[in-house]
Formats: structure tokens, C-alpha cells, sequence
């Protein structure tokens, strides 16, 4: 079930190109080189990813430009608030997870939200790239893209910033709380 809208209004499509523009612009440590008026006639062009982008912004990621794929020619996002996003918070991690849970199930799973918003979650390695832009998850932390031997062992694994250095955990890939949720990325 997609609880997302699947289409912006033209005056929604121009608030979210605003703040994006003014984020980004705030940030120019996490893109150098890049020109805010290329990304902005790509997103112009492609209406899905602007809605992803939406609800990156709706559910509190404040997602920003990270990168440039020079081989695919597309601009990366990654979700930049500084704790891990508010409204995706409390889910286990799949469809599995959440369905194996007999009491307290939470409201959804990282994974179908992700795919729901129509972003990526970010895996390791990503986690490890944002950490160098920033301090991020100092209070939180974010679910990450898990290997699939350690998702076919019942685990999965997070990440946050503590003692003023990164961490990747573990845990049981059905388990939620309150102040972990999950950062994700989106390419246009």
C-alpha cells in the first residue's frame, strides 16, 4: 500500500525547488563543483523523482546533493538532516521482519517505505561517505542496506555517530525503536 502522493501541484513542485535550492545552497561543503541550475532542469524534468525527493523532505530527511555520476550523468541525494529522519522512525527493517513479529508490530518496515518513497536505503559504505560530510545520528541511528548473509541470519544492521566517531551495528533485523529510523538515496 503507498501512502504517498503520486504527483505535485505546481506550487508544491516550486516550494520543494526553493527549499532545495536554498539547502543546497547552505551547503556547498557537500558538493563542490556543482551548479544548482543543471540539477534543478534535470529534477524539472522528471516529475517521480521530485516527488521522491517530497517525501524524502515530508518525512524530515532534508535530502541534499552529495555526488555527481559522471558515468550515468546523474546527481545523487542522499537524506541530510542531522538525526536520523523523524517520521521514518520505529519500523523493523523488511517485510519479513514485521511479518514474523506476534505483538507490537510497528507500522511498516524500512524497506517497504523505502521502496513506498521510491529511494534506496543507503548501505555502509554511503553511511561512511555522509559521516565525512558531517556529524550525523549523534542522538539517533539509521538503519543501513543490509548484506544478505547477515539478513538471512535473522540481522540487521545500523549505524550512528557516538565519542566522535562512526559506528555499524547489528541487531535483530525485527526489532524497532524510537529514535532509530533510515536514511536513503535517490539518483536523477
Amino acid at each position: 500500500m503507498n501512502i504517498y502522493k503520486k504527483e505535485l501541484s505546481p506550487e508544491e513542485r516550486d516550494e520543494l525547488l526553493k527549499i532545495l535550492k536554498t539547502r543546497f545552497e547552505k551547503n556547498m561543503n557537500r558538493h563542490k563543483d556543482l551548479e544548482w541550475k543543471k540539477i534543478q532542469e534535470k529534477l524539472e524534468a522528471n516529475g517521480e523523482k521530485l516527488r521522491s525527493l517530497d517525501e524524502m523532505e515530508i518525512t524530515g530527511g532534508e535530502p541534499d546533493v552529495v555526488g555527481f555520476d559522471e558515468k550515468t550523468g546523474e546527481y545523487i541525494f542522499y537524506d541530510c538532516a542531522s538525526e536520523s529522519p523523524k517520521e521514518r522512525r520505529s519500523f523493523c527493517y523488511d517485510r519479513t521482519a514485521l511479518d514474523s513479529r506476534k505483538a507490537n508490530k510497528p507500522e511498516n518496515s524500512v524497506i517497504d517505505s523505502a521502496a513506498e518513497i521510491g529511494i534506496e536505503l543507503l548501505t555502509e559504505e554511503q553511511y561512511q561517505d555522509l559521516q565525512q560530510l558531517g556529524n550525523f545520528d549523534l542522538k539517533t541511528s539509521s538503519w543501513l542496506k543490509t548484506p544478505d548473509n547477515i539478513r538471512k541470519l535473522g540481522g540487521a544492521i545500523f549505524g550512528d555517530r557516538r565519542f566522535g566517531r562512526v559506528f555499524i551495528y547489528h541487531n535483530g533485523a525485527d526489532s524497532y525503536y524510537a529514535a532509530r529510523g533510515f536514511r536513503g538515496s535517490l539518483r536523477v
